[in-house]
């Protein structure tokens, strides 16, 4: 046992290595530069040079900036350069109160600009999960940001200042919501100012549900960064390690398996459930997201859910948990639209279980006896039934298969298939410590009796009972799904002659569904859900579900 434990760690540490080149995301902060030749910018100048040992001084100038840009806009709804003077002094601010600790949502700030005296407040909220004093606000345009899973941004030009609003540590939103994005929440909001003489009220809108404001009479645009907040998220949180941990060590990530929303909960959206693969995170689905973000349509129409598991768990038992997830929040959502599903790899195969009624199928491919004639104990009964009798779900509307390993992959029984299925740790606090639900168990394919409790690799297997005969089981009637799948270009032939097609990982005979409303295959390599081409065919799917295509 040491040994193993010794090659695990060893495993982990190589596998961190051989990933950190290839960083989700990194950041690096800058000091935006900004020119304007108006009294605004002026003032913008005259703020930049002040010294930063008086933040409220710096801010009451900021405050002449803004409030001259205010009044240009008044007149010039059109004005680019007021709207750029006002977005640019806006974002300092908040800048500012964040650097120097002001809290203008407990007090009024006294900030003496260049002809008054500014009173800065900013409205408190009673909803923890909305009021100021929970977060920081970090201006969008002071980071520049690069890494694999983060896509060129194209923030929507609009007016105020883009901010990434995270969550202060004594602050922890799952303890308000236990579906909220995580201990730790990275949201994209917009600062704005509204003046009434000398006094000012900073506030923030969120661009995921409002898309104009009003200033001085006219509507604009909102101004909105959608990808800084995950970038920042991902850079911060650096996910990589904690999904090796899941894969190797799930034990010890068992807290972290549930069901979130990415943003507040609105009831006219539809919800987008997100649902990774072997060895990922929710933050495998980053480079979708910020993209889909920035589509008006979607933005109008969709919220983005996703469900997050160690994924050394064998699937059957993770496909059991969600269904719960689901239950609970069918219990606190009640009026949520139709879901629609996003699976990639693994994650398809935990889809399908949701539109897949197994009746006592996989219980008696499993088992000689019905469960309550099995000699189990009460938790083994339990859970065993949870993950092998399940019907389809009725809240599910439509779902898109990426890259799914629906029969399996033959890479599960290589050299590194098997090295993989030793070092993953037993999953000793999800599944039942009585031996007998391995014992008796029907043998494999091949006649042998199962030694242990299969985890994930295991049932990737082509030749694991579980993975064979949910494939043969008709899916739900009424439950549109569709495929993307990946060929990394060289071709191959559809079913199992040599040359294979295949994304690198999974093959084409694997992936393919029957009946799918339409089948994408794209030059991609697995992480067909990161694929630019990928991302374009969700899009047209979510808005087909519309009926906009």
């Amino acid at each position: 046992m040491q040994t193993v434990s010794c090659l695990r760690t060893l495993l982990l540490a190589l596998a961190l290595v051989a990933t950190g080149c290839k960083h989700y995301a990194s950041f690096q902060e800058t000091r935006p530069s900004y020119q304007s030749a108006t009294p605004a910018g002026q003032s913008i100048a005259q703020a930049r040079k002040h010294s930063a040992k008086q933040p409220q001084a710096r801010i009451g100038i900021y405050l002449d900036a803004a409030a001259a840009a205010t009044a240009v806009l008044k007149g010039h709804p059109d004005d680019v350069t007021a709207r750029k003077d006002y977005n640019f002094a806006v974002g300092r601010i908040f800048e500012i109160l964040h650097e120097a600790s002001l809290e203008p949502w407990n007090a009024p700030v006294l900030c003496p600009g260049t002809g008054k005296v500014w009173n800065l407040s900013m409205k408190s909220d009673p909803q923890p999960e909305r009021n100021p004093a929970n977060y920081n606000f970090l201006p969008a345009d002071r980071y520049k940001f690069r890494g694999s899973l983060v896509v060129q941004s194209h923030p929507k030009d609009g007016l105020g200042a883009p901010l990434v609003a995270v969550s202060k540590d004594d602050f922890n939103p799952i303890e308000i919501d236990p579906y909220a994005q995580g201990k730790h929440l990275f949201y994209g909001v917009t600062g704005l100012l509204a003046f009434e003489g000398k006094n000012c009220t900073a506030y923030y809108a969120d661009p995921l549900s409002t898309e104009t404001v009003r200033l001085g009479g006219h509507t604009f645009q909102l101004a909105a960064d959608f990808v800084a907040p995950i970038a920042l998220a991902l850079a911060e949180l650096k996910p990589r390690e904690k999904e090796i941990e899941g894969f190797l060590n799930p034990d010890q990530s068992a807290s972290t398996m549930r069901l979130a929303r990415l943003q507040p909960y609105d009831p006219k959206k539809i919800p987008i459930l997100c649902v990774h693969g072997l060895g990922d995170s929710q933050a495998t689905w980053a480079p979708l997201i910020e993209t889909l973000r920035s589509d008006r349509t979607i933005r109008e129409n969709y919220q983005f859910w996703f469900f997050s598991y160690p994924t050394g768990f064998p699937y059957p038992f993770s496909a059991a948990v969600l269904r719960k997830d689901l239950d609970a929040i069918n219990s606190r959502y009640p009026d949520h639209k139709p879901i629609i599903v996003l699976g990639h790899s693994m994650g398809g195969m935990i889809s399908r279980t949701l539109i897949t009624d197994s009746g006592m199928t996989l219980w008696n491919a499993t088992y000689d006896k019905p469960p309550e004639e099995m000699p189990f104990s009460d938790e083994t009964r339990k859970i065993m039934t949870e993950a092998l009798i399940f019907q389809h779900r009725p809240e599910i509307g439509r779902v898109v298969f990426l890259s799914p390993s629906h029969r399996g992959a033959d890479l599960a029984t290589s050299f590194l298939g098997h090295m993989g299925s030793m070092l993953i740790g037993s999953p000793k606090k999800m599944l039942p410590r009585d031996t007998k639900a391995i014992k008796l168990a029907k043998p494999n394919p091949t006649g042998e009796q199962l030694k242990k409790m299969p985890n994930s690799i295991d049932f990737l297997n082509p030749k694991n009972r579980f993975v064979t005969t949910l494939a043969e089981l008709p899916l739900a009637k009424g439950v549109p799904y569709h495929s993307i799948l990946g060929d990394r270009g060289k071709g191959g032939n559809l079913g199992h002659e040599s040359p294979v097609s295949t994304d690198g990982i999974v093959p084409y005979w694997s992936s393919h569904l029957d009946g799918a409303q339409s089948e994408l295959i794209i030059p991609s390599h697995h992480w067909t859900n990161q694929h630019p081409l990928g991302i374009a065919e969700v899009k047209r799917i979510l808005l087909k579900h519309l009926g906009k295509s």
